[in-house]
């Protein structure tokens, strides 16, 4: 039964001065990547010790600074990936791991076993404290939630006191933060802050975590602003936050959640975790890149990102996945990319990025403008020049642009599907190029009329190969494109017009640096055509003669 009125809103928290929303972000969080841990756990299969070894050196490579490695006292999988880190001293000395525990004395001496010998680590030890975890799950009230929180920053304290060699950081979580009443999360936290006595040099982190993600942004924003505001002992607190991403929120409330207060972001690369997922922290990440700030994060290779975390987690990235998606800087619009080949003609090394429909250069992330733009049957013009000039070296007249694209869609709509880069060559050679059957150019002169210094006529003879051997034609006219249409005229018997007529250069070709294209008709037909020669007249020429070797190619399917 689908009925809404099951349900209740989450409560809002009335704030009369709230801060956040004229705040800005200006700096990146400190970043913590919880991949081999609350990702793993959420996999069909989780990881094995290959994936996690390749996962770990991807985190380090991408400059994480706090990595959580598992939860060595539940899974003798983890506890021997934290041995295997430590013995094989496989962490930087810049680099701190952090293991997950619950608040548990036997789970909390196990955990500390697994970390033996470590130079630094962070424990991070939680018990539930929401109202339905109390009523139904634990069946306590909140004195017995808050002891069960207590007795466990006791015994983590305790334990880390057997271990004086290794720098320890405190770390705790009211799971279910969210669905809290806010004013006991802080009683909570306040309890566990009072047996760790935190100081500058010995910071704690206090974790609020929106286990399940339930209300909009902005209300976990006033929840974390208005724990911010009540906390004790603030300046030596590392306030950390842990979304999930029920309600396809857990990006926007951690960016809000930095506004309202908090220091630190605990996440996922791509977003992998229990039900719709984690933070994602290569979204978040490309955000405040996008906006002009450093990250603090190595994001340049998205392909091996990508790929590392399909590898390691066999879960594919969606095409269209912010930021590292296959599709997300392509543009199969015809508008679109008509857009952004006009702005990348223009944008200059050095200046601020300014690309329509391109937020960011995906250059940056390892991706080049071959695939920005890929054709189908919306796309227009501009993509399909795009194309050929970046691809081929073709550069299209606008009428020529036209005719191509209409060319393609048309291609497109037959297939009934995207047209490769080839394909659209293909067309173009179809479509354009030189026909040099049944007849090619060969030699040919000019001559200009020297009786009279205003007369512009000239006079042209020129050789025509073909498979019956070489013939001569010549005629006169008021130019040489002109002279040589008469001459096609008075030999073939046909009408020649010329519609359009350009000529560019080629600057990558070598052996052929000039290309004509002509829009023309032959007895009222059109017929449009390319060719390349060394020079730009004998590049006109040859396009002309391509569109009558069309003209007789008609007329030989015709009869």
């Amino acid at each position: 039964m689908f009925d809404h009125t099951q349900y209740r809103p989450t409560p809002a928290i009335k704030m009369v001065n709230r801060q956040w929303p004229n705040q800005v972000i200006q700096h990146a969080p400190i970043w913590c990547a919880v991949d081999l841990r609350d990702g793993n756990q959420a996999l069909i299969e989780p990881m094995n010790v290959t994936q996690k070894q390749t996962m770990w050196q991807l985190l380090i490579d991408m400059g994480f600074k706090h990595i959580e490695v598992g939860f060595p006292s539940a899974s003798q999988p983890d506890f021997d990936f934290v041995r295997w880190l430590i013995e094989e001293q496989q962490i930087p000395n810049d680099v701190t791991v952090q293991v997950l525990v619950q608040a548990r004395d036997s789970l909390i001496e196990r955990t500390f076993e697994a970390l033996k010998g470590i130079k630094q680590a962070i424990v991070h030890v939680y018990n539930s404290t929401s109202p339905t975890q109390r009523d139904k799950v634990f069946n306590l009230d909140k004195q017995g939630i808050k002891n069960i929180a207590i007795a466990g920053a006791k015994k983590v304290q305790k334990e880390s006191q057997k271990y004086p060699n290794t720098h320890w950081t405190f770390e705790y979580s009211p799971e279910s933060f969210s669905n809290t009443e806010v004013d006991f999360a802080v009683e909570v936290c306040n309890a566990v802050i009072d047996v760790w006595q935190p100081n500058e040099n010995q910071k704690a982190i206090i974790n609020l975590p929106a286990t399940v993600e339930s209300s909009m942004p902005n209300i976990f924003a006033d929840q974390v602003e208005s724990f911010c505001q009540s906390i004790r002992n603030r300046k030596n607190i590392i306030i950390s936050i842990h979304t999930h991403n029920d309600r396809g929120c857990a990006v926007a409330a951690a960016e809000l959640a930095i506004l309202a207060g908090a220091d630190r972001i605990e996440g996922t690369l791509m977003g992998n975790g229990e039900r719709t997922g984690n933070m994602d922290i290569v979204t978040m990440a490309m955000n405040l890149y996008s906006q002009g700030i450093d990250p603090e994060l190595d994001i340049s290779d998205a392909r091996r990102i990508t790929n590392t975390v399909q590898e390691c987690t066999q879960i594919a990235t969606h095409p269209r996945h912010p930021w590292v998606g296959e599709l997300v800087y392509t543009a199969f619009s015809g508008s679109h990319q008509d857009a952004i080949k006009k702005c990348l003609a223009v944008q200059q090394p050095g200046e601020s990025w300014d690309v329509a429909y391109l937020p960011i250069n995906p250059q940056d992330v390892g991706r080049d403008y071959q695939s920005v733009i890929r054709i189908n049957s919306q796309s227009g013009k501009g993509g399909v020049a795009y194309i050929l000039e970046n691809e081929f070296g073709v550069t299209l007249p606008r009428w020529g642009q036209i005719e191509m694209s209409q060319a393609v869609q048309a291609y497109s709509e037959k297939h009934e599907g995207e047209v490769s880069a080839q394909d659209i060559y293909a067309i173009f050679e179809e479509h354009f190029t030189q026909s040099s059957t049944p007849y090619s150019l060969g030699n040919y002169q000019i001559t200009a009329d020297t009786q009279s210094a205003a007369s512009s006529r000239e006079t042209l003879e020129a050789s025509l190969n073909s498979a019956d051997g070489a013939l001569t034609i010549g005629a006169q006219g008021s130019g040489t494109i002109t002279a040589f249409c008469n001459a096609l005229t008075d030999h073939f018997a046909v009408d020649i017009d010329i519609i359009q007529y350009d000529q560019i250069t080629q600057g990558r070709h070598t052996d052929a640096q000039a290309r004509a294209f002509i829009q023309l008709t032959i007895n009222n037909e059109k017929f449009i055509a390319s060719a390349m020669q060394q020079d730009s007249l004998g590049a006109s020429l040859s396009a002309i003669l391509s569109g009558l070797n069309q003209h007789f190619k008609r007329l030989n399917r015709a009869a």
